[in-house]
């Protein structure tokens, strides 16, 4: 009735000194099935590690996660398995090779035991990964939409996210951004002049998101502005003349 990531978790709550009883009550797990687990299986999980650098306390490449974490707030979901473990899916559009290459790179960096696969879909690729550890790693799934729920990042997440910033900012605007060239024109001795400029945009429905890219513009000194659609905001946009040569220098156009 219960799948090895459950039996897993009970079995660390004891090995954490805690009594059978306890564990038990905290659960709904019997001391029966604790107390079996203990003989069965807990001598196979040492002896077999999940590969997971949450639970296994293995080295994570923080670069690599704090990219895979923009992707995954942007356009990333996590599925259940029917015969268990999970699924990641990064959508990428099909204009990007260079962004679905830099999404397999990133899964195979975050976790080398696993595989990346594209799979086609209408007007996109989405880059999969199947493990039973995903959401280790990304403890904001859930159900329903990221808008409908409330986004925060665990500590030791925002630790990365203040560590490795760019790479963050990166997977934000590589999943949900992008930098476009904008025009405008003006009198210029009398006479209309059209002049074009650089701008960058990141757009999500989820204020928490939101929050969490400016907040992170805000550390690495880029300035910000947001626009509204009915009163709700929308578009992050990067538009001074130095902001986004510093974008240029660290993020860049998708391709």
């Amino acid at each position: 009735m219960y799948d090895m990531d459950t039996r897993r978790r009970a079995l660390a709550l004891v090995s954490q000194g805690r009594s059978l009883n306890s564990v038990s009550q905290e659960t709904g797990i019997s001391r029966y099935a604790l107390r079996d687990w203990q003989t069965r299986i807990e001598p196979l999980t040492r002896a077999r590690p999940t590969d997971c650098p949450r639970c296994d306390d293995l080295t994570l490449d923080e670069a690599a996660y704090a990219y895979l974490l923009g992707l995954y707030l942007g356009d990333g979901c996590i599925s259940p398995q029917p015969r268990g473990g999970h699924q990641l899916r990064i959508a990428c559009a099909d204009a990007w090779p260079g962004l679905i290459e830099a999404c397999h790179s990133a899964i195979l960096a975050v976790r080398p035991s696993l595989r990346a696969y594209s799979l086609q879909r209408k007007g996109c690729v989405m880059v999969t990964s199947y493990g039973r550890h995903w959401p280790c790693l990304f403890p904001q799934h859930g159900p329903g939409r990221k808008h409908d729920r409330a986004i925060v990042l665990e500590p030791w997440q925002q630790r990365i996210v203040d560590a490795r910033p760019w790479e963050f900012l990166r997977g934000l605007i590589h999943s949900d951004g992008c930098r476009i060239t904008n025009w405008a024109t003006r009198l210029v001795g009398g006479e209309r002049k059209r002049y074009e400029y650089p701008r960058y945009f990141f757009t999500n429905r989820s204020e928490d998101i939101l929050k969490l890219c400016t907040d992170t513009f805000d550390k690495v000194g880029v300035q910000w502005k947001v626009t509204r659609r009915g009163g709700s905001p929308a578009n992050v946009s990067v538009a001074r003349r130095a902001s986004v040569a510093l974008m240029d220098q660290y993020i860049g156009p998708k391709y």
